[in-house]
């Protein structure tokens, strides 16, 4: 139920006040004097009260409007005091209502959920610091350690001197250029260090678009695994061969039976 103002419950306490003041006032003379007390019934109807009647139809009015609830609460008081035929009457201030006369708080008819979110909705995605740069950092500080540390107890000595006038046989390319090299023996240079790369390298930066599934399931990226595989061992095959299989003249060769022609 809503609060009275304190305003109007000291406006509504002064008016009870003036109204018993004055019925104590008028039952003294009504005792003594019928006549004066008659008269002094149109002076009190006179003063700016409600008649009883006046009131008590305004009530059965309510009443209908409201659908037959009672409209004697705490929003409405009534006092009314009789002496000798005069009535006096007080209303209490009424209580302020919405529409249809309704008083209930706004947040007693209107749910918690659509004025504040109780569940936390899932998220799929997370921001790429600290979460991704963090990791990053972290296994390249790792690499870092590790690579000086080996160097420290590792010897990786240079080869001498190159020497114009004395060719190495066979002339083999750095391991990561095997591959490249393996394919001059078989094809034409325009195809062998243009078109498959490139053909490769294209295959590749078509993958994202061609396989969307966003799925961390290996059996559910079958494409995106077949095309990686692919790839891999096809360079793979090229580099060994390169390195193990390749003799003096770059002629093909058995390791275990003429050695191994390679220089790590």
């Amino acid at each position: 139920m809503t609060e009275i103002p304190e305003h109007l419950l000291k406006r509504a306490q002064a008016a009870k006040e003036k109204a018993a003041a004055k019925a104590a006032g008028e039952s003294a003379p009504a005792e003594a004097a019928p006549v004066a007390a008659a008269a002094s019934a149109p002076a009190a109807s006179s003063d700016s009260r409600i008649p009883a009647h006046l009131l008590e139809r305004s009530k059965a009015a309510k009443a209908k409007k409201a659908g037959g609830e009672d409209t004697v609460s705490a929003s409405s008081a009534v006092a009314v005091a009789e002496s000798g035929g005069a009535v006096a009457t007080l209303t209490a201030p009424p209580l302020a209502t919405g529409p249809g006369g309704h008083t209930q708080r706004l947040l007693t008819v209107v749910k918690s959920g659509s004025i504040q979110d109780v569940k936390a909705k899932p998220q799929d995605k997370v921001h790429v610091w600290p979460h991704l740069l963090i990791v990053e950092f972290g296994a390249a500080l790792f690499i870092t350690a590790f690579t000086t540390i080996f160097s420290i107890f590792v010897n990786a000595p240079l080869l001498e001197l190159a020497n114009v006038n004395k060719t190495p046989n066979p002339s083999k390319a750095p391991w990561y250029f095997l591959g490249l090299q393996e394919l001059l023996t078989m094809f034409h240079p325009m195809v062998a260090g243009v078109t498959i790369p490139g053909m490769g390298l294209f295959l590749l930066i078509l993958a994202p678009y061609l396989d969307k599934n966003p799925s961390n399931k290996p059996e559910d990226r079958k494409f995106a695994i077949s095309l990686m595989t692919v790839h891999l061992m096809f360079w793979g095959v090229l580099v060994i061969i390169g390195s193990f299989f390749r003799g003096p003249g770059f002629n093909f060769t058995l390791p275990w039976r003429d050695g191994i022609y390679f220089d790590l």
